[in-house]
């Protein structure tokens, strides 16, 4: 689903990744860009992370157990992998500048006995019944929960961000992940991090659900905006196919569907979808070209690549804001 791209995306390059929904969606799609930048397979694993927890909450609910799971699949061979993917830490770790040590550290989380204790307590805090707290606050409070504990010694971030949308679900708040908070994150980087802090300061939880819960009203307004340009789209290709494409009609709606869930094809990809001969589907390709449903993407290589601009469009986050924001802060461990 191309939220949850878009959430792996932007929760990705808060940490500092510079690869874009564009490099995401080709690799996944084995039609990657020879220029693309090395991380994108931590946001591919960001997109499995997501999906495997969605899947598995049908049966474990969010728990430490689920969240030791999500958190090796999200680690897997990227930055970090050496660094006891899903296990809790087992040595202190801080955080701050490059080169920080614990005596100069922005924030300490707690040792390990204490962040053993703290955890237990966050998992019952989820599981709470005959509680009067409404879930979105909640889901705040255990965010910001989580980042203070930071049990792992690495991806601590990442998988804060991604059980915010788990927790969504878990709670009823959401029947599909249609929300990606982290572009509010990206967009309010700093005070994202002093809102955190702030809490660990000076108890400032008041300051930090103002903020977490402006975010939560800010991508609902723009996800909610996001879905009705994508149906209104849908439909409207759909009309355009059905009365440009004559006997093609068939075929190209097959396509169309695909192209909704991945908008970068081929036409070896467009042959192996709709079974036609290779100059039958270069045809095919020709015309949503003609009718403007499809736009070269690559128009000089030899292996021609084709892509749903205006589909890819309506996820464009400010021109994609392709993170050319490093992160200023990092976690390290003795």
């Amino acid at each position: 689903m191309m939220y949850i791209r878009a959430e792996a995306v932007l929760s990705s390059q808060i940490e500092g990744t510079q690869a874009s929904l564009d490099d995401v969606l080709r690799a996944e799609a084995n039609l990657a860009n020879p220029d693309a930048p090395g991380d994108v397979q931590e946001v591919i694993n960001y997109v499995k992370a997501m999906d495997y927890g969605l899947r598995r909450q049908e049966e474990l609910p969010v728990s430490l157990r689920l969240i030791r799971e999500i958190h090796g699949i999200l680690m897997n061979g990227v930055r970090g992998s050496q660094r006891d993917p899903g296990e809790f830490r087992r040595s202190q770790n801080w955080i701050g500048p490059v080169g920080s040590t614990l005596q100069t550290a922005r924030f300490v989380p707690p040792p390990v006995p204490e962040m053993l204790v703290a955890l237990d307590n966050l998992e019952r805090f989820i599981y709470e019944e005959g509680s009067r707290t409404p879930p979105l606050v909640k889901i705040g409070l255990i965010h910001a929960q989580f980042e203070t504990i930071h049990p792992f010694l690495d991806g601590n971030g990442r998988l804060g961000r991604l059980l915010i949308t788990l927790l969504m679900c878990h709670y009823g708040l959401l029947d599909a992940p249609l929300l990606y908070l982290s572009h509010f994150f990206k967009l309010n980087r700093s005070e994202y991090y002093d809102r955190l802090q702030a809490i660990r300061e000076r108890g400032d939880w008041e300051g930090w659900l103002r903020f977490f819960l402006e975010g939560v009203r800010s991508v609902a307004t723009e996800s909610a905006q996001k879905t009705r340009d994508v149906l209104d789209l849908r439909e409207q290709d759909r009309l355009r196919i059905g009365q440009e494409l004559g006997r093609r009609t068939a075929n190209a709606l097959t396509l169309h569907e695909h192209l909704l869930r991945q908008p970068f094809v081929n036409v070896r990809r467009v042959q192996s979808l709709t079974g036609l001969s290779y100059s039958n589907a270069n045809a095919l390709v020709g015309e949503l070209v003609r009718t403007g449903v499809l736009q070269p993407a690559n128009e000089h290589a030899r292996d021609r690549l084709f892509v749903y601009q205006r589909y890819l469009d309506i996820f464009r986050l400010e021109r994609d804001e392709t993170a050319k924001t490093s992160t200023d802060e990092s976690t390290f461990s003795g």
